[in-house]
């Protein structure tokens, strides 16, 4: 028995399917771009599992309400660093996120920078943010990344885990020399980290009007640093 022969597209289904397509890609290339960057070396180990729950409920409280395309970046071990793919579906981010695991090696902030300038130079980034507790490179170098970044209006919002004195310098310089802003964190500030990143998704995703009309504690916070 001969088969019937397959039904074709008509000319306005396919339009319409062209115009669907354009349509879905325009949406995407016009959201706005956050780069989520961490620290995943060894001396974040004692506390990761507490550390990395509360970063991915900060992520999932800086992504709500909000329509980011997002890029998860971190490095560890030997000269190890993944960026993944850009994308707007925070419960996948969140559970990248899960299993993301420490291991020893120096810290590759430079690393984290040149990648976030790479990127912005493709299409514009909104915001980076970057999440650690150590600094192990050359300052000097750091802040002149951070200084490109700040030329280039990349801003940088960096949250420090812990207390350790070079690294909260040289994180706070490279945040000002970026026109982003810095902050501390502890697992007992799990709240004002919350609502720091919530903050920096409504900047990234509407700029310093967007921050301004909000009236949460970390939207304050932002401002008092990005205004001055």
């Amino acid at each position: 028995m001969s088969k019937l022969p397959a039904r074709q597209s008509t000319k306005s289904e396919v339009d319409s399917f062209l115009t669907r397509k354009t349509a879905i890609s325009t949406v995407r290339d016009q959201q706005p771009r956050l780069l989520f960057c961490m620290d995943a070396t060894a001396s974040r180990q004692p506390t990761w599992d507490r550390a990395c729950h509360l970063q991915r409920e900060m992520f999932l409280a800086a992504n709500k309400g909000t329509s980011l395309c997002v890029q998860l970046c971190y490095f560890r071990g030997f000269n190890g660093f993944h960026a993944g793919p850009w994308t707007s579906d925070s419960q996948q981010l969140a559970r990248d996120m899960g299993r993301v695991y420490c291991e020893g090696g120096q810290t590759q902030i430079q690393r984290i920078l040149r990648h976030a300038l790479t990127e912005h130079g493709k299409k514009p980034v909104q915001a980076a943010v970057f999440i650690g507790d150590a600094m192990e490179e050359k300052a000097d170098t750091l802040c002149q990344l951070a200084g490109e970044c700040g030329i280039h209006r990349l801003p940088l919002f960096i949250f420090q885990e812990g207390q350790l004195a070079d690294a909260e310098r040289c994180f706070r310089k490279m945040a000002k020399l970026s026109k982003g802003a810095w902050a501390s964190f502890d697992h007992s500030s799990a709240d004002t980290l919350a609502a720091l990143l919530g903050a920096v998704a409504s900047y990234a995703s509407g700029g310093l009007a967007a921050l301004e009309r909000q009236r949460t504690r970390g939207a304050k916070l932002l401002l008092e640093q990005l205004k001055d």
